[in-house]
């Protein structure tokens, strides 16, 4: 059966979700690091700390997708009941987090973060190519990086502006700042209420044959699909696979690394460890208490200045629906130019200063929305439909495994051959994305670049 061709708006309810989503990730990706620092991380540490979302995404992802694959109900719909599953779990688990009194705490409650938000993010994923025909893949695809880019620029900036409004930065040692908390609370509440809009504007279509459908869920058999999809999966889809590793390496770098990195080297304001300071004399504990503030002040810069990233991507994605909407694209291309452009914002880190740090993320904003949108829209033109599912959530195999491989040691391995300074962590990032730029010289496939 043809798929009809749905209006923008149609295509916009069916996206919000992602709004909560990226509010979910931004925060995370935004301030976990800085959760860390407060609660006594050491630097070389945190990207350990950080490996609970690569893994829970491992995990989740592809059962998730097999679930869904194999789920319909004339009520609820296929993908929709792990949207909202997911986002109340999300939910909860933001409104908790900053509460956190210990290390061990906040990185176990980012392992249930991760593993909820990825509950509901792989089945939108699989929403795109379910509802919308081949030629509208591209623009459902960069609608959802539009909607991506707002939510993770208002998200990165709530920290600055709740100080703003008055709630203090400032907070004892160990103890995470109020102006966090008021973040990840608002954060907890914009996810659930924008899965709730997608959920009550958005009608799922039944599967084409319901017959078959029905027979083939009663033989089929996670396991059994697991190694199928992995057998029989396209080329196009490995050398995607290549791309994304690179990328998504060098973005978990920035998320783990960017704030002790750039408040240290370009705010001069690295995070105190107050076991070097005697609480009880009040001289030095007025020392730790100056130097706490002048970190989290920068941490919270550091963070409004990486949600600009959101807006270019925003932009991007602006410009690509406008242009999808009536015309094809060459998505290799794109994907190729921005990934090169994001690799000149990281290096450009090194550099930059408090007031011109925004070019970097404005350039790693271009990477970052052709990231969220040219790979799925090349990958859903090479995969079986009827397991969209189970294959988007292997290609967050290709996701996942860099950074497991950056949470285990890959990333300290690898910027200390470039100096020891954790600044030069961001080089490391831009080297890998130039990298994953050069990588798409591999795609050949036509179907795949055109769309």
């Amino acid at each position: 059966m043809e798929k009809r061709k749905l209006r923008f708006w149609e295509i916009w309810n069916m996206s919000f979700g992602f709004l909560g989503i990226q509010f979910g990730f931004a925060l995370q990706g935004g301030f976990m690091s800085r959760i860390f620092q407060t609660l006594g991380a050491d630097v070389d540490s945190i990207p350990g700390l950080w490996i609970a979302a690569p893994l829970t995404g491992l995990l989740v992802q592809p059962i998730i997708g097999y679930l869904s694959d194999n789920t319909w109900s004339t009520r609820f719909g296929r993908r929709k009941p792990y949207f909202l599953i997911g986002a109340v779990l999300a939910s909860i688990t933001l409104f908790i987090m900053p509460h956190s009194p210990v290390l061990w705490v906040a990185a176990g409650l980012l392992w249930i973060l991760d593993s909820t938000i990825n509950i509901s993010m792989e089945p939108f994923r699989a929403l795109v190519a379910d509802k919308l025909p081949e030629e509208q893949r591209s623009n459902g695809f960069v609608i959802q990086t539009l909607i991506i880019g707002i939510g993770t620029w208002i998200a990165s900036n709530l920290p600055w502006l709740v100080n703003k409004l008055g709630v203090t930065n400032e907070a004892a040692a160990g103890i995470i700042p109020p102006s966090v908390v008021v973040a990840f609370s608002i954060g907890a509440f914009v996810f659930i209420l924008s899965i709730l809009y997608t959920v009550l504007t958005t009608k799922e279509d039944p599967p084409t044959d319901l017959e078959k459908f029905k027979r083939e869920k009663s033989e089929s058999n996670f396991i059994k699909d697991f190694k199928e999809s992995l057998s029989t999966m396209p080329s196009t889809m490995k050398k995607l696979g290549l791309i994304q590793f690179f990328s998504w390496f060098a973005f978990f770098t920035m998320w783990s690394l960017a704030t002790p990195a750039l408040t240290q080297h370009t705010f001069n304001a690295p995070s105190p460890i107050a076991a070097e300071y005697n609480m009880a004399d009040l001289a030095q504990k007025a020392v730790y208490d100056a130097a706490n503030l002048k970190y989290q002040d920068a941490a919270n810069l550091v963070g409004s200045a990486m949600g600009v990233y959101g807006l270019s991507s925003m932009a991007f994605a602006l410009i690509l629906t406008f242009y999808t909407a009536k015309n094809t694209i060459n998505r290799k291309y794109i994907h190729m130019f921005s990934l090169l452009l994001g690799g000149l914002g990281f290096i450009y880190m090194y550099y930059a200063t408090p007031d011109t740090l925004i070019y970097s993320f404005v350039l790693i904003g271009f990477s970052w929305g052709s990231i969220l949108s040219m790979p799925y829209a090349m990958l859903s033109s090479s995969v079986n439909p009827d397991k969209m599912g189970m294959m988007m959530g292997l290609f967050n195999m290709f996701i996942v495994i860099p950074q497991i491989i950056a949470a285990l040691g890959g990333i300290n391995f690898l910027y200390k051959l470039i100096g020891t300074d954790h600044i030069n962590a961001m080089l490391l990032a831009g080297i890998s994305l130039i990298l994953a730029a050069i990588s798409n010289f591999l795609i050949t496939d036509k179907n795949a670049i055109s769309g």
